[in-house]
């Protein structure tokens, strides 16, 4: 208890003993009196007792004479254990304190070294190590920590002393790094995706601006066999930018529902034979090569038809473009192990090289984007896949031998009703 505490209870009780003496003086009473003073001594002894309001981490008022210190406080060195991000303190421009996760990230090595080295980037050495107070927090963006894909956001903020003093004129700064890797990817797939979407509708559209331009052009004459080419590139033209809206709406419809699970029973086996079907009958001599191999015991699965259907038109669509003419497209249906349903399309075609395939399903990327655009690929049809089955709660595989061809294979978990 500190001296302001203890003058602070001797003044009160001096009160109560005289409010006591007062109220027998007048009203002659000692009862009376005798249970004023019990119950003053009573409401001191609750006051006096009470826990102290809670305050910012520090230490505890220091003894006259004494500095608290909060980097001895062990609640203060526990907050900082309980952080799951890289969290340090700077003193006179070196670090003094450094949980595991900084640790982790810039290595045990930095407690004790110049933080301008444990941290190289100019605008956070300026600020660790700049002698003045802080009279705010500031926010600083990094780039070269841990990974060259990492991105960082690093809080500087001023750590005082019980007092309200900075740092017990250490000129303290503590330090919390926290990971943007995620948003900066998010907000970076969200520009690329509003710049090639721009850029695929774009450029048919110039094309048929440029032919109808033409066209109207008195001096270009009106041959009928100019105009029929023309307006065929015009149709051609038009009918790439239909499929690129019709993905780009299909796509935002998939991702709109992603977190609501599909509730039917659909039979694959009914449905795969029906998309082959399909393909045989509208694909000439190309789709007479695609064949099916279905297990009779396939159970059914709990899905969406549509958007399975989906699948299926853009895997074969894929194989049958892509991949050699005369050499087979293979639709397997199998059961699969853990409750899933083992659904696969192979070709064999000219592959795909193992540095493409992480990336293929994303929007907009092609291995060939001239070949893709000649065959009216959209760039988006194993985007769309992949988001179908991760709504389906199924998982995908693409595998590839150059050469030899690739196989795409995708498992879905069964019915809820079959399952059990």
């Amino acid at each position: 208890m500190n001296r302001t505490s203890m003058i602070q209870i001797l003044v009160a009780s001096a009160v109560i003993v005289a409010g006591a003496i007062a109220t027998w003086l007048l009203a002659g009473q000692w009862e009376t009196a005798a249970i004023s003073a019990a119950a003053g001594g009573l409401a001191l002894f609750i006051l006096t007792d009470r826990a102290p309001p809670p305050t910012a981490v520090t230490m505890e008022d220091p003894a006259p004479g004494e500095g608290a210190d909060i980097l001895d406080n062990p609640d203060f060195n526990a907050l900082l254990e309980g952080i799951s991000e890289p969290v340090l303190v700077a003193a006179r421009g070196k670090v003094v304190r450094a949980n595991r996760p900084a640790l982790r990230l810039l290595g045990a090595h930095i407690v004790g070294e110049d933080a301008r080295i444990a941290i190289r980037h100019p605008a956070a050495a300026e600020r660790l190590a700049s002698p003045g107070l802080m009279s705010e927090p500031v926010s600083i963006n990094l780039v070269g920590l841990g990974t060259r894909e990492q991105r960082w956001e690093m809080r500087i903020a001023p750590l005082s002393s019980p007092d309200g003093h900075e740092g017990v004129g250490e000129n303290r700064r503590i330090v919390h790094l926290m990971d943007r890797t995620g948003s900066y990817a998010a907000e970076r797939m969200r520009v690329d995706f509003v710049a090639n979407a721009s850029h695929e509708l774009r450029t048919p559209l110039a094309a048929i601006l440029g032919f109808i331009e033409t066209l109207t052009d008195p001096t270009a004459g009106a041959e009928t066999e100019t105009r029929g080419r023309f307006l065929k590139i015009m149709d051609g033209e038009a009918r790439r930018m239909q499929r690129l809206v019709d993905d780009l709406m299909s796509l935002s419809r998939i991702e709109a529902e992603k977190y609501r699970t599909p509730d039917d029973s659909i039979d694959l086996r009914e449905l795969v034979a029906e998309v082959v079907a399909v393909f045989r009958d509208s694909h000439g001599a190309r789709g007479q090569e695609v064949v099916a191999h279905i297990d009779g015991d396939t159970a059914a699965v709990q899905g969406d038809r549509a958007q399975l259907s989906q699948v299926l038109h853009n895997l074969v669509g894929n194989s049958a473009k892509y991949a050699r003419p005369g050499t087979p497209i293979v639709v397997t249906l199998t059961p699969g192990a853990s409750g899933m349903v083992r659904l696969s399309v192979a070709d064999e075609g000219e592959g795909i090289g193992p540095d493409h395939l992480p990336r293929l399903t994303e929007r907009f990327y092609r291995v060939d984007s001239g070949r893709s655009r000649a065959m009216g690929g959209t760039g988006l049809g194993l985007a769309i896949v992949k988001h179908i089955v991760e709504r389906h709660r199924g998982r995908l595989d693409i595998a590839s031998i150059v050469g030899k061809g690739t196989t795409i294979t995708i498992l879905l978990p069964v019915a809820e009703e079959v399952a059990r």
